[in-house]
């Protein structure tokens, strides 16, 4: 299998070329700490947004900084490769800020997708996104799954 996760320099041009063809592009970003249930629907009805589904994943050093001492649980390049398993993700591309917004304007994808607990208006590169004439959405969360919950019950046991 030929790998999915790729550099950002290697994806603006990819990318480009896929949406002079007529391809919608989607992305989404996130820790992806531990992949669950929840992170396997969302990922799969992000894809369906587009043609192409686009991860960028935060790297350890940025989840540090985000989650705090103790996180990430799993490291990037394990998340990466979890990740790279699904059908429903066409490329990765791991980015070390706190926020996705370098890495979106770089990209610039047609639809932008984050969880459920984030607001349309409050999505990072969001306004970027809809100025380029693309949409900003957000799919409701599996209820009852979530990173945190399931470190929380591991560590009760």
């Amino acid at each position: 299998m030929k790998s999915k996760i790729k550099s950002t320099k290697y994806l603006t041009r990819i990318l480009a070329i896929l949406r002079s063809r007529g391809k919608r592009i989607v992305f989404t970003n996130g820790c992806f700490d531990i992949l669950h249930v929840g992170h396997v629907v969302y990922l799969s009805k992000a894809k369906r947004l587009g043609d192409i589904l686009v991860i960028g994943l935060n790297s350890d050093s940025s989840i540090k900084k985000i989650k705090g001492k103790g996180r990430p649980i799993n490291r990037e390049s394990d998340r990466a490769k979890v990740l790279e398993a699904l059908s429903s993700v066409d490329y990765i591309a791991i980015f070390g800020e706190s926020t996705p917004e370098k890495i979106i304007m770089k990209l610039r994808p047609n639809v932008l997708v984050k969880g459920g607990d984030w607001k349309v208006e409050d999505i990072v590169g969001g306004d970027f996104v809809k100025k380029t004439g693309g949409k900003v959405k957000n799919i409701p969360f599996v209820k009852g799954y979530s990173t945190t919950s399931i470190i929380e019950r591991s560590s009760c046991r």
